[in-house]
């Protein structure tokens, strides 16, 4: 009976401490496996302008396209056997500026990149 007396006690004085905040658990710094969140800073980011720039390049070799990389409007990662970047990103087709969305799977421990997905936005 002690014990649940004390554990009862405990509860009352650890509530505050979640209910204030102190033991949430900030979204930054775990996510979740599978889970897609936005890329802070995509348009600033070094990383993301050379994956955007290999989307680009291996869609051209694909299709025998010639769009020109513009700039990033958007990115986002996926954690997956690695991580997969959703971007959606700006290129001159013809001298017509126009956006897309493409999909590149990241395997960096491996020396892998892949162009999943690339398409026009509707």
């Amino acid at each position: 009976m002690k014990v649940n007396h004390i554990a009862a006690v405990l509860l009352l004085l650890l509530l505050p401490l979640f209910d204030s905040g102190y033991c949430v658990e900030d979204p930054f710094i775990k996510m979740k496996l599978g889970g897609v969140r936005d890329y802070i800073g995509a348009q600033n980011s070094l990383e993301i302008d050379a994956l955007a720039r290999f989307a680009v390049q291996e869609h051209n070799k694909k299709e025998n396209g010639l769009l020109e990389f513009e700039r990033v409007l958007k990115a986002k990662e996926q954690v997956v056997a690695g991580k997969l970047y959703h971007l959606t990103l700006e290129a001159i087709d013809g001298g017509i500026k126009k956006v897309y969305e493409a999909k590149v799977w990241v395997k960096p421990w491996m020396n892998f990149k892949q162009l999943q997905e690339f398409k026009p936005c509707p």
